[in-house]
């Protein structure tokens, strides 16, 4: 349950009429009141023949008009409280006592007290209710409006244990800042994908995790296409920095600035020097040897992880994130996509409250598996799969002793981040052994039969031929639990594609499931889907099914992939709206 301030305003009839209207796309169905201030004697303008919008609004901004004092600038206060989509509907009786809950935590109308502010509560949706309030106490004076979002958000932790909704994390001051509606619109007009300070925050970030110094961060920024403004204070020293995107306009055609601390806590000028505070050293090695090294290197990292306490830890999984960020810069095409989604969920775990130690050995690991990475992105071996795959199943491990750490620390929302974002790299893993053994693989000759008169036949097609015998002949020992797993269907289509493909389902099955263990795998069928991905694109046949995850149970059940589950992966992967334009990893080529 959210709780969302808009901004205060001096409209109360305009409100109102908006909110018991059709919507800016008829997206408003049957708006009625739940709950006022004086319930059941005010009557609902939807319901009432006697009482119009008008008329409500005159009621509510009485108080306003009787103010011993000065009138507040913008008396209207406005807060929208939603749901998650997979949470259950609430009744009318439920979203009334969340509502006088909220206006109690936020200082309008606590309870009892009946010379408080006068609100109502509008539904016109099944998974959110907004709530109008005047901010005029009856008794002429104005409410004492202190922390009242916190205290709006402490209430819905409540409800949410209480009605059994999707659990949020206490505000913690690490979260995204997440575009505004405005810039989300202000995309969708003008073609973007995203809105500018999604771009923003990913480009900012990728500069931070790979630059060595500032001159080198500001130059990344500059050569990223992005324009910088540094804040210079008398002395010379640069302050602080904003960044803008080329073309990006307000109405008054001003350029869009955003500062580093509004795109994340952790992109401020301070924060984002802190990365270089404490030398680090860039190993020289060959090409061909740089993901072997850095393998190396960030396993010895995962033992040491959280190790010197919570200050140190919370510097360790601060360079953890910036190693996935380089990680999915210069990841081989098969998997890059699956690794920026990795990098992406795995944010939040990066920013732990509190201050964090710039010293210990996992950091320095993992900020020099980062250099190195970095500085060897035109390697050869960057575009194959197959000679990441130790890499990545390293980093995966890195990424679970981060999730143990923070469940240790009571961290629940970044424990939650680091289960998502390990769920990715293991199905990257999985893409990645498929793609192994499918360069490695050397087809046996077609078996044919022979018909009376000579004519040869050539081997059944996929329509012909029931893929639940190749699955029991080519694994037997976990048939049974594939053919009632939900992701069968996902599994077999691949099979479908592998033989329509000319090659032999129950050889190409066999030799990706042999390529890694499967006793560990929660969803055999799962891991079996995403290998055969891997294998189809190593030998560039297209997969049959497009999209970011290659199964459709993968953002929805999550740790269903062969290593350990983590429980903090069970919600859907989310991302901010713009953000869909992410699809599947492109063939390889």
């Amino acid at each position: 349950m959210m709780p969302k301030k808009a901004r205060d305003g001096t409209d109360t009839c305009g409100l109102l009429a908006y909110l018991y209207g059709p919507g800016k796309r008829d997206e408003h169905t049957n708006p009625h009141m739940v709950a006022s201030w004086d319930d059941p004697f005010v009557e609902d303008p939807a319901r009432s023949p006697h009482m119009t919008i008008a008329d409500l609004a005159l009621i509510l901004d009485a108080p306003v008009h009787a103010l011993l004092g000065k009138r507040p600038a913008k008396h209207v206060y406005h807060v929208a409280v939603r749901n998650a989509p997979e949470d259950r509907l609430l009744t009318d009786e439920e979203w009334a006592r969340v509502a006088r809950e909220m206006m109690h935590a936020a200082g309008i109308a606590e309870h009892g007290d009946d010379q408080g502010c006068r609100w109502v509560a509008i539904r016109h949706a099944d998974d959110h209710i907004h709530i109008v309030a005047t901010q005029a106490r009856q008794d002429g004076r104005q409410p004492r409006l202190r922390q009242d979002i916190p205290k709006m958000h402490a209430a819905a932790r409540k409800f949410e244990a209480e009605f059994g909704l999707r659990r949020l994390a206490h505000g913690d001051k690490t979260a995204r800042k997440w575009p505004k509606t405005g810039e989300q619109e202000k995309a969708v007009r003008r073609g973007l994908a995203e809105p500018a300070r999604v771009t923003l925050q990913r480009t900012v970030r990728e500069a931070a995790a790979a630059a060595a110094n500032e001159d080198d961060f500001f130059a990344r920024l500059t050569a990223a296409g992005v324009r910088v403004n540094k804040r210079v204070a008398p002395d010379g020293n640069i302050t602080g920095y904003s960044v803008a995107l080329p073309g990006d306009r307000d109405g008054g055609q001003r350029a869009v600035w955003f500062p580093g601390a509004r795109l994340a806590s952790d992109l401020s000028l301070p924060r984002v020097r802190e990365r270089w505070t404490e030398p680090v050293s860039v190993p020289t090695v060959a090409p061909a040897e740089m993901w072997q090294e850095a393998e190396r290197r960030v396993r010895a990292a995962a033992d040491q992880l959280g190790a010197g306490g919570l200050r140190q830890g919370a510097g360790d999984v601060a360079a953890l994130g910036d190693l996935i960020v380089i990680a999915a810069v210069i990841s081989p095409r098969m998997v890059r996509d699956r690794l920026r989604d990795a990098a992406y969920e795995f944010e939040r775990a990066s920013r732990v409250p509190g201050d964090r130690a710039l010293e210990g050995q996992a950091r320095t690991l993992y900020r020099e598996s980062a250099y190195m990475l970095s500085r060897s992105a035109a390697a050869a071996g960057r575009s194959d799969a197959v000679a990441a795959l130790g890499f990545l199943l390293a980093l995966a491990t890195a990424i679970e002793a981060s999730h143990r750490w923070h469940q240790a620390q009571e961290h629940r929302a970044q424990a939650e981040a680091s289960g998502r974002a390990g769920r990715l790299l293991r199905e990257a893993v999985e893409v990645t052994a498929g793609a192994s053994a499918a360069r490695d693989y050397q087809p046996r000759p077609k078996r044919t039969t022979t018909r009376a008169g000579g004519v040869r036949r050539t081997p059944a097609v996929s329509e012909e031929r029931p893929m639940a015998g190749v699955l029991q002949e080519a694994v037997p020992e976990h048939a049974r639990a594939v053919l009632a797993d939900p992701a069968w269907p996902a599994l077999r289509t691949r099979l479908a594609a592998v033989e329509n493909a000319g090659d032999d389902p129950v050889e190409v099955l066999t030799k990706v499931a042999a390529q890694r263990q499967l006793t560990s795998a929660e969803s055999v069928a799962e891991v079996l889907t995403w290998r055969l991905d891997g294998w189809s694109r190593q030998r560039g046949a297209p997969t049959p099914v497009t999209g970011r995850s290659s199964s459709p149970t993968s953002t929805g059940d999550a740790g269903r992939s062969s290593g350990p589950p983590l429980p903090g992966a069970s919600g859907p992967i989310r991302r901010p709206p713009g953000d869909e334009q992410r699809k599947g990893p492109p063939r390889a080529r």
